[in-house]
């Protein structure tokens, strides 16, 4: 296909197809509010939390403590089967199929990851839709780049264009839609590039519009900056936004970690054994639930005073950081800015007690805050400056908020390498900054995988597993007696067993879980991911998590020195696929 063709192509793609996407976005929207009113008994439980049921008045409010297991029940079973990478917050796997995918993306992401996240947000799960609707658009955009054949370049400008369509006609904001996908998904802001994702954007937030009305993300007073001192206090505002920002994107991956470690049973009901975790939170702040957009306002109109607006804001961090770690689906843009309100609000309220003579009402601090934030915690600040004017319609705010954002950018890149997106790629071992891809970034792991080793019994006594071992192996896998794979025991782990002399020690208590690989990763994510568990890793195949291989160091190795010499993907599944971590949850 020519130049030319594919440009006339991708346009093409994107004015027809893109009404599709501000239909999905719509259609996401109504999944959100369905699923909210069967698990809660309304369209938003913020908006008059910690009422019961209509449809199970007995339970009181204590129904929001099975909420979120009858979710989790739901959503973690779709998730697993049928595609894994809908798991999380998806926007990094978005920026990572355009940058070492070209761009593909499988179809079924769009329905499993629309499911999942309704669900997940109609069951309490403390998140946003702007994740899962850049990815639903983003895979809309792939299949239809796929089914005319463009090239990379044009599919990865068709992924784009989807997310800057869903991000319009969700949020009623086309011109962050675009800002969104040229800043964060491509990273450019080529010509070539600008008019296909502004045509998406607008088709789709056209189509938005007409059903879902022409109106601003919230109802706000007007606003005005009272006096010059109060740039100061904007500025100091922005400040504590990147480290407030930066501080929710570090406690995001640590809760994850934590859940990492603690869970050993299939990944599958890892949400709804989470979920009862999320539900006694929800018991305690009931304005956790969901989105949590009413709350959001009611702090901007400054309806709370400043201890509950902190108490609010670290339950935003702490629901959202366990939704996401339990297996939520659902994005982390709406926890920003509702983290950023709180702490705007409680700030603007703070200062208008010092200084009253010099402060305006609190709610133009918490709008401030809100793209304060974000900036910090994704440091995309042209994107946050123009979606926070778009999503609250309020210009007199521009020039406090422009400031604010650009000191929240700037520190937030002092203090950390990553955002709160860029980090959950680097945990894979990831790093879209790398120019020339090396050796490790060429091959992948169906290059260098072996057969399954023979596995171990869960019940296989210390002496017998030291016995395996003794050929020089690093690592065995370990499996259930329903044939599962649980994890691998290393031998390092054995040889300290045998000089404790602890006799009782079996493959069970020995095994940690490990996250699999899949054959189309890279050895260099794939050698990240071993470094970082000290251990060999399954090969699992993405589509239905059946164990297809095994891959060590020397494995590796190999297949980078000796370019000639593959050990290809010769092991055959177990009969049964087994359940294991999914890696693409960083």
């Amino acid at each position: 296909m020519t130049r030319s063709a594919a440009a006339l192509a991708a346009c093409w793609c994107c004015h027809s197809w893109w009404g599709g996407a501000g239909l999905g976005a719509v259609a996401f929207r109504w999944l959100i509010v369905t699923a909210t009113r069967l698990l809660s008994g309304q369209a938003d439980y913020t908006s008059a939390p910690g009422g019961p049921h209509p449809l199970l008045p007995g339970l009181g409010r204590w129904f929001v403590v099975l909420a979120p297991v009858v979710a989790g029940l739901l959503y973690g079973p779709l998730v697993q089967r049928f595609a894994r990478e809908a798991r999380g917050h998806g926007v990094p796997e978005v920026m990572y199929a355009v940058a070492r995918r070209g761009g593909r993306i499988r179809a079924r992401v769009a329905v499993v990851k629309a499911l999942a996240s309704a669900v997940c947000i109609g069951g309490g799960g403390s998140v946003g839709r702007e994740g899962p609707i850049v990815q639903i658009g983003s895979a809309l955009g792939s299949t239809v780049g796929r089914w005319v054949r463009l090239p990379e370049s044009r599919l990865s400008l068709l992924v784009a264009a989807g997310a800057a369509g869903g991000i319009s006609a969700t949020f009623n904001t086309p011109v962050a839609g675009v800002f969104f996908a040229m800043e964060l998904i491509l990273g450019d802001f080529a010509v070539e590039s600008f008019g296909a994702v502004v045509l998406a954007s607008v088709t789709a937030g056209a189509i938005g519009r007409a059903i879902l009305g022409d109106h601003p993300f919230l109802s706000l007073p007007t606003f005005r900056v009272d006096s010059p001192v109060e740039y100061l206090l904007y500025a100091l505002l922005g400040l504590l936004g990147a480290l407030v920002g930066v501080g929710f994107s570090r406690i995001l991956y640590l809760v994850e970690d934590l859940c990492d470690r603690l869970w050993r049973g299939p990944e599958w009901l890892r949400p709804a054994a989470g979920g009862v975790l999320l539900g006694g939170l929800l018991l305690v702040l009931p304005q956790m639930y969901g989105v949590g957009y009413p709350v959001l306002g009611a702090a901007v109109a400054g309806r709370y005073a400043v201890v509950f607006l902190l108490v609010l804001l670290l339950g935003k961090m702490l629901a959202t950081s366990l939704t996401i770690g339990i297996g939520g689906s659902g994005g982390v843009f709406a926890p920003s800015l509702f983290i950023g309100a709180m702490l705007g609000a409680a700030f603007g309220a703070a200062a208008h007690t010092l200084l009253p003579q010099f402060t305006g009402p609190a709610g133009a601090y918490a709008l401030v805050g809100m793209g304060a934030v974000f900036a910090g915690a994704a440091r995309v600040p042209i994107t946050a400056v123009v979606i926070m004017f778009e999503l609250t319609g309020e210009y007199s705010i521009v020039l406090p908020l422009m400031v604010a954002i650009a000191l929240a950018a700037g520190l937030s890149r002092l203090i950390s390498a990553d955002t709160i997106y860029t980090r959950k790629l680097r945990r894979r071992g990831i790093d879209l900054d790398r120019a020339a891809p090396g050796p490790l970034d060429r091959a992948t792991v169906a290059t260098a995988m072996g057969p399954l080793p023979v596995p171990v019994d869960s019940a296989t006594a210390l002496p017998e597993l030291a016995a395996r071992l003794a050929g020089g192996a690093s690592a065995l896998p370990v499996v259930d007696p329903a044939g599962e794979l649980r994890g691998v025991v290393l031998a390092r782990e054995i040889e300290a067993a045998l000089r404790d002399g602890a006799d009782d020690v079996t493959a069970a208590s020995l095994a940690r879980t490990v996250p699999a690989v899949h054959p189309d990763d890279t050895l260099d994510e794939a050698l990240a991911r071993m470094i970082r568990h000290g251990s060999a890793l399954p090969v699992a195949d993405r589509g239905t998590g059946g164990i297809v291989g095994w891959l060590t160091h020397r494995q590796i190795l190999n297949a980078v020195t000796v370019p000639n010499q593959r050990s290809g993907p010769t092991a055959a599944a177990p009969p049964r696929p087994a359940v294991i971590d999914e890696p693409a949850r960083g």
